[in-house]
């Protein structure tokens, strides 16, 4: 069962909780448009060969644009033990529109 949040909730955790940590999971073309600062970014295809490096004993926000290929993303590190892991819902794009509006939308 994948773990979503809203926009709003995962800024109040963010500002809650300085451990919490955000995954960004799109592409290096998308991070040039825009991006969460401070979140950790590794494209959906390096996942597999680099998920070792990523903080199991915290609780990390996945995202990307709309929220689809994140979800996929935790599912994956789910099954590879990953337990703390939440999708954001609607992504960045809903990041922009609630919580930053200087975050571009595409």
């Amino acid at each position: 069962m994948n773990k979503e949040i809203s926009a709003q909730d995962a800024a109040k955790l963010r500002k809650s909780d300085s451990t919490v940590s955000f995954l960004d999971v799109r592409e290096d073309s998308e991070l040039e448009i825009c991006k969460i600062d401070g979140a950790i970014h590794i494209p959906m295809g390096e996942i597999p060969e680099r998920a070792e490096s990523l903080p199991k004993d915290k609780t990390i926000i996945v995202f990307c644009h709309h929220g689809m290929r994140s979800a996929n993303v935790q599912q994956y590190l789910e099954a590879k033990g990953f337990e703390n892991l939440i999708n954001l819902a609607g992504g960045i794009h809903a990041w922009a529109n609630s919580v930053d509006p200087e975050v571009p939308t595409y």
